[in-house]
């Protein structure tokens, strides 16, 4: 990989002597007199790491950092020869990562740029990882939707939302019918490929603003934030009969539907987490309790 670096200072001949060193060493290298020139460059050119003295004229070095940091994560070392006037501390506070006395040895600027590069390597790979993680901690491993506690941790989000803004907010629950006999009848395994399958038909099927969850065993709930109960009850057809049209199968040259029962409502004013989803859950069994494969509304307002 090469690294990009951008050299400020007004010293042309230490400008120019580092830019040849670091370029000589494979660094993708670009330099500038000033701090004003330099944020120019900064618009087309990605630095990994800037070299900035700190007395210049106009915008001073330390002055560069803070402005650099306060939009940008890019790993800035100072440079200056007033060791008197500045400090290590002062470098740090403006957000520099590194600080460097002149003259220099370029070997040694090569180490501490190649000490920089390699803490940035690491926080990127722990950023990185912890965000993994956190995507761990609140999906469902099998059909990679959202998890059950995720799920109630948003639907109080979405509620306190809709307090506040007074925006429409629905739910869908839904739930694989028969789905122990299938599991009984051809293994776990094979009522995994169902669960994973249909996972990915809710996903297919959702808007951009909806969240699909694995609330359960065999059952799924989707919050449709800024939806009135009519256009839910529309996305969630879509789901159940892109569920029923498709073939599964469990063993060769057996061919196997299955279904899904959908109970629908919408949340209505000063009602909490519980009951909305309690409306939703009677709105499922009633599809259960009328011949399954089918969705079922409760409209509170028409009740």
């Amino acid at each position: 990989m090469t690294y990009s670096i951008l050299i400020v200072d007004d010293d042309d001949a230490i400008k120019d002597s580092v830019e040849e060193y670091l370029t000589l060493l494979k660094y993708n290298v670009k330099s500038a007199l000033n701090a004003e020139e330099a944020l120019e460059i900064l618009k087309t050119f990605n630095a990994d790491v800037i070299l900035t003295d700190i007395m210049m004229e106009g915008m001073n070095g330390l002055d560069l950092t803070r402005k650099i940091k306060s939009t940008n994560d890019i790993d800035v070392i100072v440079m200056t020869g007033y060791s008197a006037e500045y400090s290590y501390e002062e470098a740090v506070q403006a957000g520099a990562s590194d600080f460097i006395f002149k003259p220099f040895r370029f070997e040694e600027l090569d180490l501490r740029i190649k000490r920089v590069l390699r803490e940035a390597e690491f926080k990127k790979e722990r950023s990185q990882l912890l965000k993994e993680l956190e995507k761990l901690a609140i999906t469902d491993a099998l059909t990679q939707l959202y998890n059950s506690r995720q799920f109630f941790s948003q639907i109080k989000t979405e509620i306190k939302r809709y307090n506040r803004y007074s925006r429409p907010l629905s739910l869908l629950l839904l739930d694989i019918d028969y789905f122990k006999q299938y599991n009984d009848t051809w293994g776990h395994l094979e009522g995994d490929k169902v669960l994973m399958q249909i996972g990915q038909t809710i996903s297919s099927c959702m808007r951009s603003m909806d969240t699909a969850y694995r609330y359960g065993g065999e059952e799924f709930t989707i919050i449709l934030p800024e939806t009135k109960l009519k256009k839910a009850c529309v996305v969630g057809a879509r789901i159940k009969d892109n569920i029923s049209s498709q073939l599964f199968e469990p063993e060769p040259g057996k061919k196997q539907k299955v279904t899904v029962s959908i109970g629908a409502t919408e949340l209505v004013p000063g009602e909490d987490f519980v009951s909305f989803i309690r409306r939703a859950d009677k709105a499922l069994y009633k599809s259960k309790e009328t011949g399954r494969n089918k969705l079922t509304y409760i409209d509170v307002n028409k009740d």
